[in-house]
Protein backbone atom coordinates (compact mmCIF):
# COMPACT_ATOMS: atom_id res chain seq x y z
CA UNK A 1 0.00 0.00 0.00
CA UNK A 2 1.56 3.43 -0.82
CA UNK A 3 0.07 6.74 1.49
CA UNK A 4 1.69 9.16 2.66
CA UNK A 5 1.67 8.32 6.32
CA UNK A 6 4.20 5.16 5.08
CA UNK A 7 6.28 7.05 2.81
CA UNK A 8 7.30 9.24 5.25
CA UNK A 9 8.44 6.09 7.20
CA UNK A 10 11.90 5.00 7.51
CA UNK A 11 10.48 1.35 7.52
CA UNK A 12 6.61 -0.16 6.63
CA UNK A 13 4.41 -1.42 9.94
CA UNK A 14 2.33 -3.10 7.89
CA UNK A 15 4.21 -6.39 7.34
CA UNK A 16 4.30 -6.99 11.21
CA UNK A 17 1.03 -6.12 12.22
CA UNK A 18 -0.40 -8.41 9.63
CA UNK A 19 1.40 -11.07 10.60
CA UNK A 20 1.08 -11.25 14.55
CA UNK A 21 -1.88 -14.12 14.45
CA UNK A 22 -4.34 -12.26 16.58
CA UNK A 23 -7.71 -11.83 14.06
CA UNK A 24 -8.76 -8.62 15.88
CA UNK A 25 -5.93 -6.63 15.17
CA UNK A 26 -5.94 -8.31 11.86
CA UNK A 27 -9.15 -7.03 11.46
CA UNK A 28 -8.49 -3.05 12.33
CA UNK A 29 -5.08 -3.35 10.43
CA UNK A 30 -7.07 -3.74 7.13
CA UNK A 31 -10.30 -1.79 7.87
CA UNK A 32 -8.17 1.17 9.54
CA UNK A 33 -5.33 1.44 7.87
CA UNK A 34 -5.62 -0.31 5.01
CA UNK A 35 -9.09 0.60 4.07
CA UNK A 36 -10.19 -2.77 3.17
CA UNK A 37 -13.89 -3.99 3.51
CA UNK A 38 -12.91 -6.01 6.87
CA UNK A 39 -16.61 -7.19 7.10
CA UNK A 40 -18.73 -6.23 10.51
CA UNK A 41 -17.12 -5.75 13.78
CA UNK A 42 -19.42 -8.00 15.55
CA UNK A 43 -17.55 -11.04 14.15
CA UNK A 44 -14.68 -10.46 16.76
CA UNK A 45 -17.70 -10.19 19.52
CA UNK A 46 -17.77 -14.04 19.60
CA UNK A 47 -13.64 -14.54 19.50
CA UNK A 48 -12.63 -16.94 22.22
CA UNK A 49 -10.80 -13.95 24.16
CA UNK A 50 -13.58 -11.77 24.04
CA UNK A 51 -15.88 -14.63 24.87
CA UNK A 52 -13.31 -15.38 28.30
CA UNK A 53 -14.00 -11.70 29.26
CA UNK A 54 -17.45 -11.51 28.66
CA UNK A 55 -18.33 -14.82 30.82
CA UNK A 56 -16.19 -13.10 33.78
CA UNK A 57 -18.78 -10.66 34.05
CA UNK A 58 -21.06 -10.35 37.23
CA UNK A 59 -24.63 -10.20 36.74
CA UNK A 60 -24.83 -6.61 38.29
CA UNK A 61 -22.93 -5.80 34.70
CA UNK A 62 -19.39 -5.58 36.62
CA UNK A 63 -16.48 -7.36 37.01
CA UNK A 64 -14.68 -8.70 40.08
CA UNK A 65 -10.95 -7.50 40.75
CA UNK A 66 -8.88 -10.33 41.65
CA UNK A 67 -9.16 -11.06 45.75
CA UNK A 68 -10.27 -7.08 46.36
CA UNK A 69 -13.81 -5.77 46.02
CA UNK A 70 -15.19 -2.71 48.07
CA UNK A 71 -12.55 -1.46 50.98
CA UNK A 72 -14.55 0.10 53.99
CA UNK A 73 -11.34 1.98 55.59
CA UNK A 74 -10.41 4.33 51.99
CA UNK A 75 -14.06 3.61 50.16
CA UNK A 76 -11.96 2.28 47.31
CA UNK A 77 -14.36 0.22 44.84
CA UNK A 78 -12.14 -2.03 43.20
CA UNK A 79 -15.04 -3.45 41.51
CA UNK A 80 -15.53 0.14 39.39
CA UNK A 81 -11.29 -0.24 38.64
CA UNK A 82 -12.26 -3.93 36.83
CA UNK A 83 -14.96 -2.72 35.18
CA UNK A 84 -13.43 0.45 33.34
CA UNK A 85 -9.93 -2.29 33.02
CA UNK A 86 -12.24 -4.96 31.00
CA UNK A 87 -13.94 -2.40 29.31
CA UNK A 88 -11.13 -1.03 27.76
CA UNK A 89 -10.36 -4.49 25.97
CA UNK A 90 -13.79 -4.90 24.80
CA UNK A 91 -14.41 -1.89 23.49
CA UNK A 92 -11.08 -1.02 21.96
CA UNK A 93 -10.21 -4.40 20.75
CA UNK A 94 -13.15 -6.01 19.98
CA UNK A 95 -15.32 -3.06 19.26
CA UNK A 96 -18.29 -3.95 21.46
CA UNK A 97 -21.12 -1.61 21.27
CA UNK A 98 -24.04 -1.09 23.30
CA UNK A 99 -26.20 -3.34 20.83
CA UNK A 100 -24.55 -6.12 22.56
CA UNK A 101 -26.34 -7.11 26.40
CA UNK A 102 -22.72 -7.22 27.64
CA UNK A 103 -21.89 -3.60 27.18
CA UNK A 104 -25.82 -2.54 28.14
CA UNK A 105 -25.15 -3.40 31.76
CA UNK A 106 -21.71 -2.67 31.93
CA UNK A 107 -23.14 1.04 30.98
CA UNK A 108 -25.78 0.77 33.94
CA UNK A 109 -22.92 -0.61 36.08
CA UNK A 110 -20.94 1.85 35.57
CA UNK A 111 -23.85 4.67 35.89
CA UNK A 112 -24.74 3.36 39.59
CA UNK A 113 -21.59 4.88 40.50
CA UNK A 114 -22.52 8.44 39.50
CA UNK A 115 -23.17 11.23 41.92
CA UNK A 116 -25.92 13.15 41.75
CA UNK A 117 -23.10 16.17 40.85
CA UNK A 118 -22.43 14.30 37.73
CA UNK A 119 -18.89 12.61 38.25
CA UNK A 120 -18.42 8.70 38.52
CA UNK A 121 -17.02 8.00 41.79
CA UNK A 122 -15.15 5.32 43.93
CA UNK A 123 -11.59 4.32 42.98
CA UNK A 124 -10.60 7.10 44.99
CA UNK A 125 -13.14 6.60 47.76
CA UNK A 126 -15.58 9.49 47.49
CA UNK A 127 -13.32 11.58 46.19
CA UNK A 128 -13.10 13.75 42.92
CA UNK A 129 -11.33 11.73 40.20
CA UNK A 130 -11.45 14.04 36.99
CA UNK A 131 -8.78 11.64 35.52
CA UNK A 132 -10.70 8.17 35.88
CA UNK A 133 -14.28 9.46 34.90
CA UNK A 134 -13.06 11.21 31.45
CA UNK A 135 -11.62 7.84 30.72
CA UNK A 136 -14.46 5.89 31.99
CA UNK A 137 -16.79 8.06 29.64
CA UNK A 138 -14.53 7.81 26.81
CA UNK A 139 -15.11 4.24 26.68
CA UNK A 140 -19.21 4.42 27.42
CA UNK A 141 -19.15 7.03 24.16
CA UNK A 142 -17.56 4.82 22.30
CA UNK A 143 -20.00 2.36 22.92
CA UNK A 144 -22.44 4.25 21.91
CA UNK A 145 -24.02 6.21 24.55
CA UNK A 146 -23.31 9.85 23.14
CA UNK A 147 -26.70 11.02 23.28
CA UNK A 148 -27.09 8.97 26.79
CA UNK A 149 -28.63 12.06 29.52
CA UNK A 150 -26.12 10.21 32.08
CA UNK A 151 -23.21 10.58 29.64
CA UNK A 152 -24.30 14.27 29.07
CA UNK A 153 -24.60 14.71 33.07
CA UNK A 154 -21.33 13.48 33.21
CA UNK A 155 -19.32 15.33 30.72
CA UNK A 156 -21.03 18.76 31.59
CA UNK A 157 -19.59 17.91 35.08
CA UNK A 158 -16.10 17.65 33.85
CA UNK A 159 -16.15 21.53 32.28
CA UNK A 160 -17.34 22.54 35.40
CA UNK A 161 -14.29 21.38 37.31
CA UNK A 162 -11.39 22.70 34.63
CA UNK A 163 -9.01 24.79 35.76
CA UNK A 164 -8.49 28.08 35.07
CA UNK A 165 -5.66 27.12 32.86
CA UNK A 166 -7.75 25.27 30.50
CA UNK A 167 -6.86 21.70 32.12
CA UNK A 168 -7.54 19.52 35.02
CA UNK A 169 -6.09 18.35 38.56
CA UNK A 170 -6.37 15.34 40.49
CA UNK A 171 -7.61 17.32 43.59
CA UNK A 172 -6.18 14.57 45.91
CA UNK A 173 -2.86 14.99 44.64
CA UNK A 174 -2.77 18.62 46.34
CA UNK A 175 -3.26 17.04 49.62
CA UNK A 176 -0.54 15.76 51.45
CA UNK A 177 -0.19 11.57 51.71
CA UNK A 178 -0.43 11.86 55.61
CA UNK A 179 -3.74 13.61 55.72
CA UNK A 180 -5.10 10.87 53.26
CA UNK A 181 -6.47 8.76 56.34
CA UNK A 182 -9.92 7.02 55.97
CA UNK A 183 -12.24 10.09 57.51
CA UNK A 184 -10.28 12.18 54.47
CA UNK A 185 -11.36 9.06 51.74
CA UNK A 186 -14.68 8.96 53.13
CA UNK A 187 -15.23 12.18 53.50
CA UNK A 188 -17.07 15.09 51.28
CA UNK A 189 -15.23 15.12 48.17
CA UNK A 190 -12.52 18.41 48.55
CA UNK A 191 -12.80 20.49 45.68
CA UNK A 192 -9.46 22.08 44.09
CA UNK A 193 -8.01 25.45 43.71
CA UNK A 194 -8.82 26.57 40.06
CA UNK A 195 -6.01 28.92 40.54
CA UNK A 196 -3.45 25.74 40.52
CA UNK A 197 -1.62 24.48 37.32
CA UNK A 198 -3.50 21.51 35.74
CA UNK A 199 -1.93 18.22 35.68
CA UNK A 200 -0.99 17.01 31.70
CA UNK A 201 -1.45 13.60 33.25
CA UNK A 202 -5.38 14.26 34.42
CA UNK A 203 -5.97 16.29 31.70
CA UNK A 204 -5.34 14.11 29.18
CA UNK A 205 -7.07 11.33 30.32
CA UNK A 206 -9.98 13.50 30.97
CA UNK A 207 -10.08 14.51 27.76
CA UNK A 208 -10.41 11.64 25.97
CA UNK A 209 -13.91 11.88 26.62
CA UNK A 210 -14.75 15.12 24.84
CA UNK A 211 -12.12 13.57 21.81
CA UNK A 212 -14.39 10.30 21.59
CA UNK A 213 -17.73 12.69 20.95
CA UNK A 214 -17.41 14.89 17.69
CA UNK A 215 -20.64 17.09 19.46
CA UNK A 216 -17.95 19.36 22.11
CA UNK A 217 -14.64 18.91 19.38
CA UNK A 218 -15.25 22.52 18.91
CA UNK A 219 -16.14 23.34 22.28
CA UNK A 220 -13.74 26.26 23.47
CA UNK A 221 -13.45 24.76 26.57
CA UNK A 222 -12.21 21.76 25.37
CA UNK A 223 -9.93 23.22 23.00
CA UNK A 224 -8.56 25.16 26.02
CA UNK A 225 -7.90 21.98 27.17
CA UNK A 226 -6.34 20.24 24.60
CA UNK A 227 -3.73 23.51 23.70
CA UNK A 228 -2.78 23.62 27.23
CA UNK A 229 -1.72 19.13 26.63
CA UNK A 230 -0.34 20.51 23.42
CA UNK A 231 1.84 22.73 25.13
CA UNK A 232 3.17 19.99 27.87
CA UNK A 233 4.50 17.33 25.52
CA UNK A 234 7.50 15.61 26.87
CA UNK A 235 7.47 18.02 29.70
CA UNK A 236 7.51 17.25 33.48
CA UNK A 237 4.09 17.14 35.49
CA UNK A 238 3.35 20.02 37.68
CA UNK A 239 2.74 17.05 40.46
CA UNK A 240 4.31 14.33 41.48
CA UNK A 241 2.10 11.16 40.14
CA UNK A 242 3.36 10.18 37.11
CA UNK A 243 6.06 13.43 36.88
CA UNK A 244 8.59 12.58 34.82
CA UNK A 245 9.03 13.61 31.46
CA UNK A 246 10.12 9.26 30.96
CA UNK A 247 6.65 8.93 31.20
CA UNK A 248 5.60 10.55 27.94
CA UNK A 249 7.31 7.33 26.49
CA UNK A 250 6.13 4.48 28.19
CA UNK A 251 2.80 3.43 25.88
CA UNK A 252 -0.27 0.92 26.11
CA UNK A 253 -3.02 -0.18 24.79
CA UNK A 254 -5.93 0.20 25.23
CA UNK A 255 -4.95 3.32 26.51
CA UNK A 256 -4.36 4.05 30.09
CA UNK A 257 -2.63 6.71 31.50
CA UNK A 258 -1.10 10.08 29.57
CA UNK A 259 1.82 9.87 27.16
CA UNK A 260 2.81 10.82 23.98
CA UNK A 261 0.42 8.45 21.96
CA UNK A 262 -2.72 9.66 23.63
CA UNK A 263 -2.17 12.88 23.41
CA UNK A 264 -1.19 12.91 19.95
CA UNK A 265 -4.59 11.03 19.22
CA UNK A 266 -6.58 12.80 21.10
CA UNK A 267 -5.20 15.98 19.04
CA UNK A 268 -5.53 14.61 15.79
CA UNK A 269 -9.00 13.84 16.49
CA UNK A 270 -9.93 17.41 17.26
CA UNK A 271 -8.45 18.59 14.08
CA UNK A 272 -4.57 19.37 14.83
CA UNK A 273 -2.53 19.11 12.63
CA UNK A 274 0.96 20.34 10.97
CA UNK A 275 2.61 23.04 10.49
CA UNK A 276 1.75 23.37 14.34
CA UNK A 277 5.39 22.85 16.15
CA UNK A 278 4.78 21.28 18.88
CA UNK A 279 2.21 18.77 17.34
CA UNK A 280 4.98 18.20 14.82
CA UNK A 281 7.70 17.56 17.65
CA UNK A 282 5.59 14.47 18.85
CA UNK A 283 5.40 13.20 15.19
CA UNK A 284 9.15 13.47 14.67
CA UNK A 285 9.49 11.51 17.17
CA UNK A 286 7.65 7.99 16.11
CA UNK A 287 9.52 9.13 12.57
CA UNK A 288 12.53 8.63 13.77
CA UNK A 289 12.04 5.92 16.73
CA UNK A 290 11.17 3.12 14.69
CA UNK A 291 12.73 -0.30 15.38
CA UNK A 292 13.62 -2.62 12.50
CA UNK A 293 10.76 -4.32 12.48
CA UNK A 294 8.84 -1.60 11.47
CA UNK A 295 7.10 -1.08 15.15
CA UNK A 296 7.98 1.01 18.03
CA UNK A 297 9.47 0.34 21.49
CA UNK A 298 6.83 0.93 24.32
CA UNK A 299 8.77 1.32 27.15
CA UNK A 300 7.28 -1.48 29.77
CA UNK A 301 10.09 -4.28 29.25
CA UNK A 302 9.10 -8.35 28.44
CA UNK A 303 6.47 -9.26 30.13
CA UNK A 304 4.24 -12.27 29.20
CA UNK A 305 1.96 -9.60 27.00
CA UNK A 306 4.69 -7.04 26.07
CA UNK A 307 4.53 -8.52 22.26
CA UNK A 308 0.56 -8.52 21.78
CA UNK A 309 0.98 -4.90 23.66
CA UNK A 310 3.62 -3.92 20.98
CA UNK A 311 1.47 -4.83 18.13
CA UNK A 312 -1.22 -3.20 19.17
CA UNK A 313 0.61 0.47 20.06
CA UNK A 314 1.73 -0.30 16.67
CA UNK A 315 -1.66 -0.15 15.68
CA UNK A 316 -2.51 2.71 17.57
CA UNK A 317 0.32 4.66 16.31
CA UNK A 318 -0.32 4.16 12.84
CA UNK A 319 -3.92 5.45 12.94
CA UNK A 320 -2.41 8.65 14.64
CA UNK A 321 0.41 9.33 11.92
CA UNK A 322 -1.96 7.98 9.13
CA UNK A 323 -4.35 11.17 10.19
CA UNK A 324 -1.64 13.55 11.08
CA UNK A 325 0.45 13.00 7.88
CA UNK A 326 -1.43 14.00 4.77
Amino acid sequence: MSAPWIEDLRLNPLPALLSWRDPALNYFTRRDLLEEQAGPVEKLWGLPSARKIINRQQADGSWRYPGKGYNPKTGTNYTLLETYRQLRLLVEMYGLQREHACIQIAADYVFTCQAEEGDIRGILGNQHMPYYHGAILELIVKAGYANDPRLEKGLEWLLSVRQADGGWVVPTQAVPSKQRNSQYWLGKPIKADSQKASSHLATGMALRAFTAHSRYHQNPEVIAAANFLKGRLFRADAYTDRKAPSYWLKFQYPFWWTNLLTALDSLSRLGYSPPDEQLKRGIDWFLTNQSEDGLWETGYGSGGRAGENRHWVGLAICRVLKRLII
